[in-house]
């Protein structure tokens, strides 16, 4: 069954029906057509760029917003939700990328908070309580152990356990927020194998992620949302990848990968026989001037590994790391930095964003030094700098000042490479560069890469994303337990070169 793009009327068996929604705060309209619809057992995909209107779409769900318009249907009778507390009662709960337990309680205490089982005193009734939660973990073909303390658990376990939480409150529509985003690969899977068994058991989850493989992999509809407005609804099956682009970013797949061609000069970095026991080995490989080169591989080849050691963040045993022929020394980020080397980090808000303080200072964070008068920093001068890099990255930001934590995430990956452009690198390694952003700002991360490329800038690029691999790289270099097991020109690369050099043995390596 799939719904039109101007179709706003629910579905007759619809467990949720949004139609024809608005929100503005002030004079901007977050959501001019929010529209979903939900049926028992099915999960249900909702796409589309940062500033599509998901994330008010799902506010407006939880009963965090309350629409300005619009009409909200649940099993066929119209709600208006005031608070969270109403959509909890209604049987919605939302499970978010990073789940806020209390650390101190134990898993059933999580659970239950708020509403524990009483004995005939009054008392808290934990033998009941504990054998509850492990009823609800063994629905779910998950073993956690309900006495534990939730401090120092997984984020795939903490999201098990508010799933536990939703069932427990009978809630028969589950919202799952970029659940994936932080998980590993037997994480995602388990995450899968639960909202599996939740959908044969009639609940309806609506799946909210960037990425394309796992939506079409998971979801039976897909929703895609553009610009605050309902494009369409589609039967995974009756829609490609391709399509669903052009949807979401009114434009075809072609133009996500915007590679120009660039002259390739002399070897910037040189690495020789790199190694770290029992992490990586005997890796070799140069990046010119103008060349970006992409180590591909599997999570937990020794990608990211290699480059924190070629930056100096991690030690290695053996090998060494040339700058332009100069020697860098090991173990030493400054002598890396001032060589001319950036590193922009997997994880942008730990390691490469300072989130507390605002845009203009971590644009500049690298240029401290540079913009100190007698160890003070003119805050004019902190913000022209940021505002000039701001522009060249088309930053999208309301002000300067603000947090960078107000950012969306693609905006944040541009403000970490901003802060490393603003020293003038001569070699840039991006590691993830596109993870967790929407599919039109990773264009736009692309453009960025491939003119550093075409302004000379040597560029390594790990990535886990084969399309942008083969999109993107001059040069393949394929890990595989820690070695190099193939170099491809970008004539030769294919997915299928790819992915067989990723999961080949070491005797196949080359």
């Amino acid at each position: 069954m799939s719904m039109s793009p101007s179709s706003t009327a629910p579905t007759i068996d619809a467990a949720l029906s949004l139609s024809s929604a608005t929100k503005s705060f002030g004079a901007v309209a977050a959501l001019t057509n929010g529209t979903i619809e939900i049926l028992p057992g099915e999960i249900h995909a909702l796409v589309g760029e940062n500033g599509a209107g998901k994330s008010t779409l799902v506010k407006i769900l939880a009963g965090v917003h309350q629409p300005d318009s619009g009409r909200f249907v649940i099993d066929g009778a119209e709600v208006t939700f005031k608070s969270p507390a109403d959509s909890k009662a209604a049987g919605i709960s939302v499970i978010y990328q990073e789940p806020t337990l209390f650390p101190d309680l134990t898993v059933a205490e999580n659970i239950f908070i708020g509403r524990q089982p009483r004995g005939r005193l009054g008392l808290i009734d934990r033998p009941t309580m504990r054998a509850r939660a492990r009823e609800l973990f063994s629905r779910l073909g998950v073993p956690i152990d309900p006495d534990r303390v939730a401090e120092g658990l997984s984020i795939a376990d903490q999201q098990i356990i508010e799933i536990a939480k939703a069932i427990s409150l009978d809630a028969r529509i589950l919202v799952m927020d970029e659940p994936t985003a932080a998980l590993s690969g037997v994480e995602v899977e388990r995450l899968f194998a639960v909202s599996r068994s939740l959908r044969d058991r009639g609940t309806g989850i609506l799946f909210i992620s960037h990425r394309f493989e796992e939506v079409f992999d998971l979801c039976d509809r897909i929703t895609v949302m553009r610009d605050g407005a309902f494009i369409a609804t589609h039967a995974t099956a009756d829609i490609t990848v391709d399509g669903l682009v052009r949807e979401m970013v009114g434009r075809d797949i072609a133009t996500l990968f915007p590679k120009q061609e660039a002259t390739i000069g002399e070897a910037v970095l040189s690495v020789s026989s790199l190694t770290r026991v029992g992490v990586f080995s005997d890796i070799s490989f140069e990046v010119h001037a103008g060349e970006i080169v992409a180590l591909a591989g599997l999570v937990g080849a020794g990608r990211t590994e290699v480059a924190r050691a070629i930056f100096g963040i991690d030690r290695y045993d053996s090998g060494t790391v040339h700058m332009s022929g100069k020697a860098l020394r090991a173990h030493s980020p400054q002598s890396a930095i001032d060589a001319g080397m950036g590193f922009v980090p997997e994880d942008r808000r730990k390691q490469g964003l300072v989130m507390d303080l605002s845009v203009a200072r971590n644009a500049t964070l690298t240029l401290r030094k540079k913009l100190a008068r007698f160890g003070l920093i003119n805050s004019k001068d902190e913000r022209r700098a940021a505002e000039e890099w701001s522009a060249r990255l088309q930053v999208k930001t309301g002000s300067q000042d603000l947090s960078v934590a107000t950012l969306s995430g693609g905006n944040q990956q541009k403000v970490v490479i901003a802060k490393w452009l603003a020293t003038s690198p001569r070699f840039l390694i991006v590691d993830e560069p596109t993870r967790g952003i929407d599919v039109g700002t990773k264009a736009e991360v692309h453009r960025l890469l491939s003119e550093l490329a075409v302004q000379g800038i040597a560029v390594l690029m790990i990535s886990s994303e084969l399309p942008e691999v083969l999109g993107m790289a001059d040069t393949i270099l394929v890990m595989h337990e820690g070695r190099i097991s193939a170099r491809l020109s970008r004539d030769e690369a294919t997915a299928e070169a790819v992915m067989h050099a990723a999961s080949a043995t070491s005797e196949s390596a080359e």
